[in-house]
Formats: structure tokens, C-alpha cells, sequence
């Protein structure tokens, strides 16, 4: 086996902290820091992916509270939409050429635009070790 016929679904996630568009943004922001995440997906009631929540995202929380005393809305008023997603069987080498394009440091993974997991940086170059030791 070759780097090139590894693809995303063997390596990817599939346990992936998620949030309902109307989750308490508050409550999502205690979520992402208890699990040490950077962000999660935000997904329907029939797991589409519908945006993402980052920490970016909720500085502008942070701001609203400092502001203007505002601590609260759903996670909708503050995800991200149009997010950049993968198919579950990309392969591995393209995904890295995404990653080295977009900048970014994990993608959820889709599947008919249904969440099926989340690859990162570090999945890829679990697969070029795993490869390379035979």
C-alpha cells in the first residue's frame, strides 16, 4: 500500500463533538473548552452539516458581553456557514494539498453533505507514518 490509495475515511475521526444551530452559544462555548477544542461542526436534527462554531467565532461573544452586557443567542447567531468540507473518500495526498491551499487545520468529512466524521493536519501524517514504517 501507497500513500496515494489512502483515503480519508480511514484515517478520519468518527467521533466528532457537534452542535444543534440552537444550542446556547454559552453552552457551546464551555463544550469547546472543557474537550480542549478549537471549534466543532454544527449540524440539523438530520446530522447535515449546516456550519461550524470556532473559537474565532465566539470572540465575537466576548465582545457582545463587554460591550453591551450580552452573554447569549443560539450558536447559529455565530457559526460560520458555507464551510469547507471533504469527502470521506478523498485521498490522503489530495487532502494534503487542501490543507497546504486553505490553511486550515481540520475538516469535517461529508458524505451526501451528512457529517461523518473530522480529519485534521495530524491524521494525514498519521497515514505518511504509518506508510512509511511498511
Amino acid at each position: 500500500m501507497n500513500l496515494k490509495s489512502c483515503v480519508v475515511k480511514d484515517y478520519m475521526a468518527r467521533t466528532v463533538v457537534t452542535f444543534k444551530p440552537d444550542t446556547p452559544v454559552l453552552d457551546a462555548v464551555h463544550t469547546l473548552v472543557k474537550n480542549r477544542i478549537a471549534g466543532a461542526p454544527v449540524v440539523d436534527d438530520e446530522g447535515n452539516l449546516v456550519g461550524m462554531l470556532s473559537e474565532l467565532d465566539c470572540m465575537k461573544v466576548a465582545l457582545q458581553a463587554g460591550y453591551y452586557g450580552d452573554y447569549g443567542g443560539p450558536v447559529s447567531d455565530y457559526m460560520s456557514e458555507g464551510v469547507k468540507t471533504v469527502n470521506i473518500e478523498m485521498s490522503i495526498v489530495d487532502l494534503a494539498q487542501v490543507f497546504i491551499d486553505e490553511g486550515f487545520r481540520r475538516f469535517p468529512v461529508t458524505d451526501n453533505n451528512r457529517l461523518v466524521g473530522q480529519i485534521s493536519r495530524r491524521d494525514v501524517l498519521r497515514a505518511l507514518e504509518v506508510i512509511s514504517k511498511g
